[in-house]
C-alpha cells in the first residue's frame, strides 16, 4: 500500500478547516504515533490560525497523563493504544484548550512494538466536541511506518469531518 498523497491530506485538512470556520469553531489535536503530523499539515494551510487552536504531541504515557489528564488507570487497564485512551486524549485536548472540536490518534506505527494482541498497524482514534460528544474507533492499517502514519492522519481527519457533519 502506498502512503496517502500530500494532495489528499491537504484536501482533507482544508475540508475540515472550512467546516470548522463555518461554525466558528476551533480545533485542538492530541497526537501520539503521528508525532504532530496533523498539526503540521493544518498549519501549512494559509488562514489555519482562524480555526486551529493548539496541538499536543503526547508520545509518552506520562505526557498523556500530565498534558491531557488521561487517567493513569485508563492506560494501565486498556493500554496507550486503545479506544478508551484515544477518547480520553480527545476529551483532554478539549478540556485543556479553548477549542470546540478535538481529535486524537494513538497507535503502533512499527516496525517494532507490536504484540499478538496489539499488532503493528493498530491505530485508535478519539474525537470530541464541546457539546460532550465523544466518539472512538480502531482500525488496522497495513504498510510501513510512513504508510501507517499517513493513513492514520487521513482517517483521523475524515472521522472528525463525519462527526461534525452528523451534528
Amino acid at each position: 500500500m502506498a502512503r496517502v498523497s500530500d494532495e489528499e491530506l491537504h484536501q482533507l485538512a482544508g475540508e475540515l478547516g472550512e467546516l470548522l470556520r463555518s461554525r466558528n469553531w476551533m480545533l485542538a489535536t492530541a497526537e501520539s504515533c503521528t508525532g504532530g503530523w496533523v498539526g503540521q499539515l493544518i498549519t501549512a494551510l494559509p488562514g489555519s490560525s482562524l480555526w486551529y487552536e493548539r496541538g499536543f504531541i503526547t508520545y509518552a504515557n506520562a505526557a498523556k497523563i500530565e498534558m491531557l489528564g488521561v487517567p493513569a488507570a485508563t492506560i494501565d487497564e486498556h493500554g496507550a493504544v486503545s479506544e478508551q485512551t484515544a477518547s480520553a486524549m480527545a476529551a483532554g485536548a478539549l478540556a485543556h484548550s479553548h477549542a470546540q472540536a478535538a481529535l486524537a490518534i494513538s497507535g503502533i506505527a512499527g516496525p517494532g512494538g507490536g504484540t499478538r494482541q496489539k499488532p503493528v498497524g493498530l491505530v485508535c482514534y478519539g474525537w470530541a466536541l464541546a457539546d460532550g460528544t465523544v466518539m472512538s474507533s480502531t482500525c488496522r492499517l497495513d504498510g510501513d511506518r510512513e504508510e501507517i502514519r499517513s493513513r492514520a492522519v487521513a482517517a483521523a481527519l475524515r472521522g472528525l469531518i463525519e462527526l461534525i457533519n452528523a451534528t
